[in-house]
């Protein structure tokens, strides 16, 4: 069920595994996100009936829908633990940010003013997701906090959501897809618009977040998860599967896959999934991911792994060898690197402290993990002399005639007489 692959070139292994985003599904978010631009709540209404098989009247959650939303002590403690965690490493990397900035004259941090976070929902429930973007927007101090979700099939928002948002000071929305996104790209009379959008979603959610980026800010493509596991010898078949499983099992549109240069780890890996999957919960999600973009990827020697796993960049990338720390410094691509086999993946998505809104679609290798400086801006603020301008006329002088811009040199240079 597990795909057995031999890698002979990494480039082209890469660009056929990594998953592409059909024309027509583009026009399709496209038309959508036009229709919201003109139509607003009514669009948005539209578009939730036809999707979710819902009539919604009212797009914001009520105070009422809010006070009968009840979580149990378990589920408070959780929460809270989890949430404890994050606000911890946030708070610590802004307060290192800001010691270190604060020694630069003429620049600071200032939170962004808004921001929309979507929380996946429907038919399943994301409230870490809620905690990963709402509590690390607050730690920035972000004034204006929105939380667009997509209710269940009782019409109602997760209420372990609810909570978060709530105890973040959130606005909070019953809507998904890529018409929440188009409200806060471009605000209706319910949702007023916002300067940023963040969190995971479906792939209709990256479309459309993709598609509004020219116009409103986003975090990153953070969508359908991916999982890369890289083993050696000494790896767990079981546990590597089980990892592979609890990631697969969120939508038929994850990518969970192993590297290693071993085909005796690789027939022992697939072995163990064709046992395993015969009782595991969720498996028809389980079996269609993995049948569809699952695959464990044979190398010819470490060099080879380690240049896959950078390329491929997957969301998570666990190394299952020996010798992880010293592997994991040649390992820069993936979104969150997991050393050893008791730091599973699962784990991090819930009560690590690391945030679990992660780029996908090969985007680690140029950002990591959501932290408080996507809800920051650098701010510069500088002032000059005269002195300072007569010093550096002539070398302005010459640049700007380089350039071809006499009148950028004119401004100096009258203020000089």
């Amino acid at each position: 069920m597990i795909k057995i692959l031999q890698v002979r070139n990494v480039d082209s292994f890469v660009e056929s595994r990594r998953q592409k985003t059909s024309t027509k599904d583009r026009k399709i978010v496209q038309a959508i996100l036009d229709d919201v631009r003109k139509n607003g709540d009514t669009a948005v209404k539209k578009y939730e009936q036809k999707f979710n098989r819902r009539k919604t009247t009212q797009l914001r959650v009520s105070k009422k829908e809010i006070k009968e939303a009840k979580i149990t002590k378990a589920q408070f403690d959780a929460l809270r633990l989890s949430a404890l965690r994050l606000s911890k490493a946030q708070r610590t990397l802004k307060k290192r940010l800001f010691e270190s900035v604060s020694k630069l004259a003429g620049i600071s941090f200032t939170p962004i003013s808004s921001v929309g976070c979507y929380v996946p929902g429907g038919q399943a429930r994301y409230p870490s997701s809620a905690i990963m973007s709402t509590i690390t927007a607050a730690e920035a101090g972000v004034s204006r906090i929105v939380v667009v979700s997509p209710p269940g099939p009782d019409g109602k928002i997760d209420p372990m959501t609810v909570y978060v948002a709530e105890k973040c000071g959130a606005e909070l929305y019953k809507v998904g897809g890529a018409q929440a996104i188009g409200a806060l790209a471009f605000g209706t009379k319910s949702i007023p618009k916002v300067d940023k959008i963040v969190g995971p979603g479906g792939k209709f959610v990256s479309i459309a977040k993709s598609l509004v980026s020219d116009e409103t800010a986003i975090d990153m493509i953070a969508g359908p998860t991916e999982l890369g596991i890289i083993v050696d010898t000494t790896a767990d078949p079981e546990l590597v599967v089980i990892d592979l499983i609890s990631q697969a099992e969120h939508s038929n549109d994850t990518m969970c896959f192993v590297i290693t240069t071993s085909k005796t780890m690789a027939k022992k890996i697939q072995k163990t999934f064709e046992k395993l999957i015969l009782d595991v919960e969720r498996s028809t999600i389980v079996k269609q991911s993995i049948t569809k973009n699952g695959f464990i990827a044979i190398c010819k020697n470490q060099n080879e792994v380690i240049d896959l796993a950078n390329k491929i960049a997957p969301e998570h990338m666990e190394l299952m060898v020996k010798n992880a720390k010293t592997l994991s410094k040649r390992i820069t691509g993936p979104g969150l690197l997991l050393i050893g086999k008791y730091t599973p993946s699962s784990a991090s998505d819930y009560l690590l402290g690391t945030n679990h809104i992660l780029p996908t679609s090969g985007f680690g290798r140029t950002r990591g993990g959501l932290s408080v400086l996507d809800f920051l801006k650098l701010q510069t603020v500088v002032e000059a002399k005269k002195s300072l301008l007569n010093d550096i006329s002539d070398n302005l002088d010459t640049l700007t005639d380089a350039e071809g811009l006499p009148n950028h040199y004119k401004a100096v240079e009258r203020r000089l007489k």
